[in-house]
């Protein structure tokens, strides 16, 4: 049995969601997603609760039973808060600014690099070593993030490149003589 799949997702204030065969659209203060299951699982609306229920017993519906829940579940997160990734770049002659819509990236290669921003995707760049990535589309926010952060992975010798904020990133010594 799914544990996470058995949790009902609670809509709040402000938030509708209508089911049209396996289609559940959610609309928001932020915006509108929506989001199509598959034949595995039934999908129902009743109170302001969505509940997801496996159609029979097999492994696959079982499985979709939980990742359905939890893509309707950040589907209202997405439409009510927003998703949120924070990037921070270390290194010297390292740093970021918008123009525009579009991120520079001056990350210490024969070029600068530029990087427009998607359609639902919001970045900024606080400070010279800071981005913030923002949206309603959880996959799509990590999308953006993990392409910006592909340009300088942090290296494990002095730790230059660009990594999400809190990331430990493990130090390895250097040569010895």
């Amino acid at each position: 049995m799914s544990r996470i799949g058995k949790k009902p997702v609670e809509l709040p204030s402000g938030v509708s969601a209508a089911v049209s065969g396996q289609t559940i659209e959610v609309k928001g203060p932020k915006g509108t997603r929506s989001f199509t299951a598959t034949d595995d699982v039934t999908l129902n609306v009743e109170d302001n609760v969505v509940t997801i229920e496996p159609r029979g017993k097999s492994k696959r519906a079982r499985q979709q039973w939980g990742m359905s829940r939890t893509v309707v579940a950040n589907l209202v997160t997405g439409v009510t808060q927003g998703f949120k990734k924070e990037l921070e770049i270390q290194g010297v002659g390292y740093r970021a600014q918008m123009q525009g819509n579009t991120l520079k990236l001056n990350l210490g290669l024969s070029h600068d690099v530029d990087y427009v921003a998607p359609e639902g995707v919001t970045i900024t760049a606080p400070k010279q070593t800071e981005i913030t990535v923002e949206g309603i589309d959880e996959q799509q926010v990590g999308q953006v993030a993990a392409e910006i952060r592909a340009w300088r992975k942090p290296e494990p010798y002095k730790g230059k490149g660009i990594r999400y904020k809190g990331e430990f990133i493990f130090r390895k010594e250097g040569k010895k003589k």
